[in-house]
């Protein structure tokens, strides 16, 4: 096999760019599988001093179907490496692994990709190939017998792919075509408004907590007389509990009513949100 021959089998089985291919043959007096190892363990190095960066770009990739749908974000450093075609390809397959492994991470990194090596393995090879921090960030599979997800996707760079994806579960006795429109709006709903709770009885204690810290310091600073400042507090936390649950948000294709009127008007009597989730690259 001739040298040029042996750089392009490398290249092809490591995914390393021509230049780091021919070092690492020289390196190993033309072995392919020392080769192989050469750049398996620089990829290492090179990945690891990455690790340090900030990796606030990227794409959320959805696989699955409405009975089983999952959602995977891949970071990377710029909006330019988000739209290359190597880590568009790496993302769709892992996406489709996050979906087949019910996004268990552990189960994901060990799972074999079609050139037949790890995802694992393949991520270091790409950190080493592109030259950024590319690292899996929040991943979810949304499955339920008895409920249909419907999703939505905004700022699409490719098929399934975007900087901003919402998948929502919503159960009933059958689906209809007003219940498939409904499911949409309310996917682009979830996607304008960023809900943090179904109801302001789910929201997070933390996040009530920080309101509540938040709107204490602002009335310390105001003057007004502690009963008016307790009114006030009351009356500003009610508020965000009301602009950030699901039910209670004013509907976005029409502001003068609010979701739960819209899940009324629909006069489905089994239909219920069980529950969304939204991703959104750079929150």
């Amino acid at each position: 096999m001739s040298d040029i021959e042996k750089v392009k089998q490398l290249r092809q089985s490591t995914g390393a760019g021509f230049k780091d291919c021919n070092a690492a043959l020289k390196e190993s007096n033309g072995d392919l599988n020392k080769a192989a190892e050469i750049l398996r363990i620089k990829g290492i190095a090179k990945a690891s001093k990455k690790m340090s960066r900030d990796a606030k770009e990227g794409v959320v990739v959805l696989s699955g179907d409405r009975k089983k749908t999952s959602l995977i974000e891949i970071n990377c450093e710029t909006d330019f490496v988000a739209k290359n075609k190597d880590f568009i390809l790496f993302a769709k397959e892992l996406s489709d692994i996050n979906n087949a492994c019910s996004s268990n991470l552990e189960e994901i990194n060990k799972y074999k990709m079609s050139n037949s090596k790890n995802v694992e393995d393949n991520l270091v090879n790409l950190i080493a190939k592109i030259g950024e921090k590319i690292t899996i960030g929040r991943n979810i599979t949304i499955e339920n017998p008895n409920s249909e997800n419907f999703f939505y996707q905004h700022s699409v760079i490719n098929e399934n792919v975007s900087k901003l994806a919402v998948v929502v579960s919503l159960e009933m006795d059958e689906v209809n075509e007003q219940i498939n429109s409904f499911g949409k709006q309310l996917s682009m709903h979830i996607a304008a408004s960023n809900p943090l709770a179904l109801t302001s009885e789910d929201i997070k204690k933390e996040l009530l907590d920080k309101e509540q810290e938040l709107v204490s310091e602002e009335l310390k600073n105001s003057g007004k007389p502690e009963e008016i400042a307790k009114k006030i507090s009351i009356g500003k936390i009610n508020k965000f509990k009301e602009d950030n649950s699901l039910l209670s948000q004013n509907w976005v294709m029409d502001p003068k009513k609010k979701v739960r009127d819209i899940l009324k008007e629909i006069n489905v009597p089994s239909l219920k949100i069980i529950s969304f989730t939204r991703i959104k690259i750079g929150e």
